[in-house]
């Protein structure tokens, strides 16, 4: 065989890798193994010919071959001080605050001493024990300037500003979720946060109710306000009301009778000068609507009422539309203290020679 040498049954040598192989079996007969596509003619690591071998084996490692797995056991692990951090000393610990930690406490970059969560939006990292850690549900984020100028890889999940510039707290889940006490909060970090501070003061914990805002009756965000014009004209108002789920608005007329008694007209009716518009926004769940009235005839005059509704609740505002013959009617209103205070003014305006 190439790269064997020795005659039938005596001994044969493989020079690779500082083994030594002696065979004492018996010669045999019949083709000689073909050799395989190893260095040398030989399958590497020759161990398929060894197991087919009918008499004991035995294999000789040369010293050099002996000192490799001891020189791989000397090679020194990374220091742990390399990042700032020493040997854990739990009676060296900082005490954290006689009242506790408002967002819990976490363990410090190097595991060992305990300390304050930090809060969202509050400076993170920075390496060694001195760097502050995120509460739980929050990350340490850098911007990726720093991470590029830096030319280092991204942070770790276990502590991920460790040796590297500080960061900012970011809470994991970044959508608004509604909390058992009726509240929505802008994340589950706020959420948690409220919770703690309710639980210090003696009150029950909050949980999470659902993702997203809390439902809420409709409100009023912009009423409608009064309007005086002239009969031909062409006229609109306006509301937005805000609500969860999105709120339906309509709009009624109010017709009074004389003993104060009321009915409400749905608009728009059978009306041609008349007409509703409605869309959402400009805010999520937020709708608003108009009434268009073109031309403006005395017949419009009135009051009307912008209506809002929805599951949990309505809401209503109302404004009136004043309808004169001419622009010198209409009134000058001012807000004074909350009391609106009109001047109708009825001239006609003469001209003067100069």
């Amino acid at each position: 065989m190439p790269g064997l040498r020795g005659s039938r049954g005596g001994t044969r040598t493989g020079r690779g890798r500082g083994l030594r192989f002696e065979d004492a079996s018996p010669p045999r007969r019949g083709p000689s193994p073909r050799p395989g596509p190893g260095r040398g003619g030989v399958s590497p690591p020759w161990f398929p010919r060894l197991r087919g071998l009918s008499a004991p084996c035995r294999v000789a490692m040369s010293p050099s071959a002996l000192l490799l797995p001891l020189l791989v056991l000397a090679v020194p692990a990374p220091a742990a001080a390399a990042g700032g951090c020493g040997p854990c000393e739990a009676a060296q610990c900082p005490a954290l605050p006689p009242r506790g930690c408002p967002l819990g406490r976490v363990r410090d970059a190097c595991g060992c001493c305990w300390q304050c969560g930090r809060g969202e939006g509050e400076a993170c990292g920075g390496g060694g024990a001195a760097g502050g850690r995120c509460a739980l549900g929050l990350e340490c984020v850098k911007s990726r300037q720093r991470r590029k100028a830096k030319g280092g890889p991204a942070p770790g999940p276990l502590f991920p500003s460790a040796g590297g510039p500080p960061g900012v707290c970011l809470c994991k889940s970044r959508y608004p979720v509604c909390g058992s006490d009726g509240l929505t909060y802008s994340s589950g970090c706020q959420l948690r946060a409220a919770s703690l501070r309710a639980q210090s003061r003696g009150e029950p914990a909050i949980s999470q109710r659902s993702k997203g805002a809390c439902e809420q009756g409709p409100s009023i965000v912009t009423p409608p306000k009064d309007i005086w014009n002239v009969t031909g004209a062409q006229i609109y108002l306006s509301c937005e009301v805000i609500g969860i789920p999105t709120p339906v608005l309509i709009w009624n007329k109010i017709i009074r009778g004389q003993y104060g008694v009321q009915r409400m007209e749905l608009l728009p009716g059978d009306r041609e000068n008349l007409a509703i518009q409605t869309r959402g926004g400009p805010e999520k769940h937020e709708v608003t609507g108009w009434v268009l009235i073109s031309p403006l005839s005395k017949e419009d005059a009135g009051e009307y009422e912008c209506h809002a509704s929805n599951a949990k609740g309505e809401a209503t505002a109302s404004a009136k539309i004043h309808v004169v013959e001419t622009l010198h009617e209409i009134a000058l209103t001012k807000d004074v203290n909350g009391v609106l205070l009109s001047c109708v003014t009825r001239s006609t305006l003469t001209p003067q020679n100069r």
